[in-house]
């Protein structure tokens, strides 16, 4: 079942020495550079470090100077110089702070805002990193065809890709899953996935900033840097159905808007969306997410079939009933290992061991495209088909990466966003 259920290339074993970028110069250190140093980067910078192999971090890059010397305080206190190996001349900051950056490790943590993703993935592939990078792995088409044409390449260099969608990588969903493969619900014909939830900070605009970079540190209010909330946080639901289904949905329908979610320094984002995907065979699966503080919350899977029901959550649990309600599986797993640090210690474990075993990225990006198809659909309130949404040539990233140039959405003379409104937005 764990077989089945990560989404690995196939343990290829090789010696250490035949992995493009492990024990460089034959050490037997493993040298990390971390790009995107927030909350996020610095976690999993912790997570490689808890793994326990011999790893040292030689290089950080961010945009913003006092991020990067933020996380670094963080993991100096932690670890100390003997693994946290960052002068001030492999310090990197800025729009090209990653390529240095990439330069001195074997192994790459990507996790700045996903709409930079692409490129960063495309500069450690080519200079032939093992990459661990967090979901979702682009904002828009252009970004996902990128992120597809890497994963070959990363393929055909056996290099190890893991993405953070941790719950391909969580014994619970992992059992269930594999369970749910085996027939033990037969075959789906329809399910639920959610993530609704109260909503994520806000960071007011400050004096002296340039729309560049307000826009990067408000960064989850902006499509080219965020995706939206369906993509940045309920690709994670979204792909524990395309998980089970084994496919990706061919048409998405729905809709959305801004309740809450009105103010200034709210961006262009919805704060609620709700999606039918629909795949080839047939089966519908309801997707909906909301950002809505002081309501009911609910952050889970679902799925219905011809012999039984299957649910699953992030609390290590899944519950598999028969037809008649009568409770067949049950994982209860309170102990289990924690999926965020499990997948680093298998990502490192495979480097030590010297194999080629995880080749990510494909899933994630189809994962990852199906959220922005969704998004394409209730921003636009028309059918999109999944040929229409990948090759939609519509670029959200600004033309050019400067503070001082300016990201294709600006706020009007009062100071408002503008948002997509559907039957009038252009999405495909």
């Amino acid at each position: 079942m764990k077989n089945a259920a990560l989404a690995t290339a196939g343990a290829t074993v090789l010696s250490s020495f035949s992995i493009p970028g492990a024990y460089a110069a034959g050490s037997d250190v493993i040298k990390i550079a971390l790009v995107g140093c927030g909350g996020r980067g610095t976690g999993a910078a912790f997570q490689a470090f808890a793994t326990g192999h011999n790893l040292k971090l030689v290089a950080m890059a961010d945009a913003f100077k006092d991020q990067l010397e933020d996380s670094y305080s963080k993991l100096f206190k932690k670890f100390g110089k003997e693994k946290v190996d960052v002068p001030e001349e492999r310090k990197f900051v800025g729009f090209d702070a990653y390529k240095e950056a990439i330069k001195e490790a074997d192994v790459v943590i990507l996790a700045t805002p996903p709409g930079f993703r692409p490129d960063h993935f495309e500069e450690a592939v080519r200079q032939d990193k093992q990459v661990f990078m967090e979901k979702p792995v682009a904002t828009d088409a252009p970004g996902i065809r990128k992120v597809l044409a890497v994963a070959e390449e990363a393929r055909a260099k056996k290099l190890n890709v893991v993405v953070g969608l941790q719950r391909r990588y969580q014994d619970n969903y992992i059992e269930t899953v594999g369970r749910i493969k085996d027939g033990a619900i037969g075959e789906i014909v329809s399910g639920q996935v959610f993530w609704n939830g109260g909503g994520v900070w806000v960071r007011e605009r400050q004096p002296g900033q340039t729309e560049m970079e307000y826009q990067m540190r408000n960064w989850y209010y902006f499509n080219w840097l965020c995706g939206d909330h369906i993509v940045e946080q309920h690709v994670h639901n979204i792909d524990v159905a395309n998980w089970i289904k084994g496919s990706y949905p061919v048409k998405a329908e729905g809709t959305g808007g801004r309740l809450i979610r009105t103010g200034k320094d709210n961006g262009e984002i919805y704060d609620h969306h709700v999606v039918l995907f629909t795949y080839d065979d047939g089966t519908v699966i309801h997707s909906e997410c909301r950002h809505f503080p002081g309501v009911h919350n609910r952050v889970d899977e679902a799925f219905r079939g011809t012999a039984g029901s299957a649910f699953m959550h992030a609390g290590n649990h899944g519950v598999i009933w028969d037809a008649k309600g009568n409770e067949l599986y049950n994982h209860n797993g309170e102990n289990n290992p924690n999926p965020y640090q499990k997948e680093h210690d298998e990502l490192f474990a495979a480097i030590v061991k010297g194999e080629y075993k995880f080749a990510d990225a494909e899933n994630a990006a189809k994962s990852t495209m199906t959220a922005i198809m969704g998004r394409y659909a209730t921003y636009s309130g028309k059918i999109i088909s999944w040929e229409e949404a990948l090759n939609s040539p519509i670029s959200l990233k600004p033309d050019t990466l400067d503070w001082d140039a300016m990201p294709k959405v600006l706020p009007g003379e009062d100071g408002y966003y503008p948002h997509a409104v559907p039957g009038k937005t252009k999405v495909v």
